[in-house]
């Protein structure tokens, strides 16, 4: 057991993969201290995460199963029965310690933590305070040397996770703005093909990118107090996100920016600087890559696969398909309760077939990408509009579906179509969910 070898995972939240200079972003001056990391270590061109939701992703990377397999399907506890990467790690004499997010893995005591630090606070800036992470990372470090052990970290940076970056959104959640370095003029930003370009996406795609500024400050921070401490020779790190951005087609769905992720490993001595791998691989795969990096046996029951031979240049592929799934939203003040929409898909590097079991023509979809504060309207961006509501038309024009929504049946009013949070007069088909303009 190659004891003198620590890990560092590093995650951030809800940061889309091409959303950093080496993954292909435009934006300038966004990820400076990811793209150092990128340039030291193994960049994966291919990652993704089983599924786009912030706890049963985390608990995926931890436990090595699928959330089907694991327990954690939504924001909810793994199964008791299920052993989880940091319970072995403590068997095996590491130090375990987790900053941020700590209430993402559940329950507590299945994680086996040493140290357990909450930054969702206003002390810390709601996780979203570069200088915190490197004061509690440098106390970390310093309390894993005491104890004469070698250490397993996994900092939870909060950003990019709405509300972004000098938002109003900020207000009600923090009650102030939380300090940022850089803002972005909508106009220079690199707007993701996936979203439409009006000038409302461009503004909060604007500060989805603050957010990321500041979230690769936090990521230079983490690396820095590593370096400070004298660990970086004898550390594997990784990084990634945790799924993709919260944005609609993104997060907490199946598509390609749901759930690919920007990958790096950094593990001085042993990964080539600079090099790149095209493979498929999953988050699952993390948790058995680290124990045979360690030389800790391996755990019966995990779904993935050690990454090892991949990251030794011993062979180039790794899967043929990577399978990922959707079972239900968060509850918060958008969506009010758990809203289930069950998804599975299966993608290859260049196709992915999505089975949406929940799609019946009716049912509407709904999660945080929808969130606004409603403040300044009579109708708060965001919310679903009914067809028995006053000034709404039961049938929209315009869509390119060419489909039109039945009329109110004694059952309960027809959810026709939601008014978009981007632009008063867009809105989304009540049918088949495109955008349209209301002439």
């Amino acid at each position: 057991m190659m004891l003198s070898t620590n890990v560092v995972l590093l995650t951030v939240d809800d940061m889309n993969y091409n959303s950093t200079r080496w993954f292909g972003c435009k934006t300038p001056d966004i990820t400076p201290n990811i793209d150092k990391l990128c340039a030291e270590g193994m960049t994966f061109e291919n990652a993704h995460v089983p599924i786009a939701v912030c706890q049963p992703s985390r608990s995926a990377l931890m436990t090595g199963r699928y959330p089907h397999r694991n327990g954690a399907r939504g924001f909810e506890e793994i199964d008791r029965s299920v052993t989880t990467l940091p319970e072995v790690l403590r068997e095996a004499g590491y130090y375990n310690g987790i900053i941020g997010k700590e209430d993402h893995l559940a329950p507590r005591d299945k994680f086996a933590w040493d140290e357990y630090v909450r930054t969702y606070n206003d002390e810390n800036d709601f996780g979203r305070n570069p200088a915190a992470y490197y004061r509690h990372t440098r106390s970390f470090l310093k309390n894993a040397r005491k104890a004469g052990k070698p250490f397993f970290l996994m900092a939870n940076s909060h950003d990019p996770h709405r509300p972004f970056a000098q938002s109003d959104d900020e207000i009600p959640f923090f009650g102030r703005h939380i300090p940022v370095n850089r803002v972005y003029d909508p106009e220079e930003i690199d707007l993701p093909a996936f979203l439409p370009d009006i000038p409302k996406v461009r503004q909060e795609v604007a500060q989805y990118y603050a957010s990321v500024r500041r979230c690769d400050e936090t990521v230079g921070e983490i690396l820095r107090a590593l370096d400070d401490a004298g660990c970086r020779e004898n550390t594997l790190v990784l990084f990634l996100s945790d799924n993709g951005m919260a944005f609609p087609f993104a997060k907490t769905n199946c598509y390609l920016n749901s759930t690919k992720s920007p990958w790096v490993l950094r593990w001085p001595g042993r990964v080539e600087a600079g090099s790149v791998t095209k493979a498929l691989v999953s988050g699952i795969d993390f948790a058995p890559t680290v124990l045979e990096a360690l030389g800790i046996e391996a755990v019966p029951g995990m779904d993935g696969v050690s990454l090892l031979t991949l990251i030794r240049g011993e062979k180039t592929e790794h899967y043929g398909t990577v399978y990922t799934q959707f079972f239900k939203t968060a509850r918060n003040e958008i969506t009010k309760r758990e809203r289930h929409y069950p998804m599975r898909c299966v993608q290859d590097k260049r196709y992915a077939y999505i089975y949406n079991a929940w799609s019946d023509g009716e049912t509407v979809f709904m999660n945080e990408s929808m969130e606004c504060s409603g403040r300044g309207g009579s109708i708060p961006h965001g919310c679903i509009l009914r067809a028995d509501e006053p000034g709404v038309r039961r049938s929209p024009k315009g869509c390119l579906c060419g489909r039109r929504a039945e009329p109110c049946s004694g059952a309960g009013p027809v959810w026709l179509y939601r008014r978009s949070r981007v632009c008063r007069r867009d809105r989304h088909c009540g049918v088949c969910g495109q955008f349209y303009r209301r002439r």
